[in-house]
């Protein structure tokens, strides 16, 4: 994780740099808020990675010495026949919608994403029936 978060780290000094110089030179604001944000998408991913080798430190594929079977074993815990994630997309295309068509649209579209987002997140927070 170590590799990717320089990669990362690099490709968000980029996009600041280069946003820097465009809000400089250009004075337009579309381009200097989409070069914000990439810089903050890239600054985030970054962040994710430094942390997740600070917290677990170097993976077996990292090493010289690793070995396969270090990452042999269940890789995670998927949740099986979950509903959720179809109320987002659902939710997700009733948002781009709502973008085309009106506020009110777009409001029960956000309406509809959070609480697929929330039902998501809380689904195993409670103890089964």
């Amino acid at each position: 994780m170590k590799t990717e978060a320089i990669l990362f780290a690099g490709v968000a000094a980029f996009f600041l740099v280069t946003g820097v110089l465009y809000a400089v030179w250009s004075k337009d604001p579309a381009g200097t808020a989409a070069l914000t944000f990439a810089f903050l998408m890239a600054l985030l991913v970054s962040f994710v990675f430094a942390t997740n080798y600070r917290r677990k430190g170097l993976r077996p594929e990292d090493r010289k010495e690793g070995e396969v079977h270090e990452r042999a074993g269940p890789v995670d815990f998927f949740p099986p026949h979950s509903a959720w994630p179809v109320l987002i997309a659902a939710g997700a295309a009733v948002l781009a919608l709502g973008t085309v068509f009106g506020l009110w649209l777009f409001l029960i579209g956000l309406g509809v994403v959070l609480a697929g987002v929330c039902g998501m997140v809380f689904q195993f927070s409670r103890p089964p029936l």
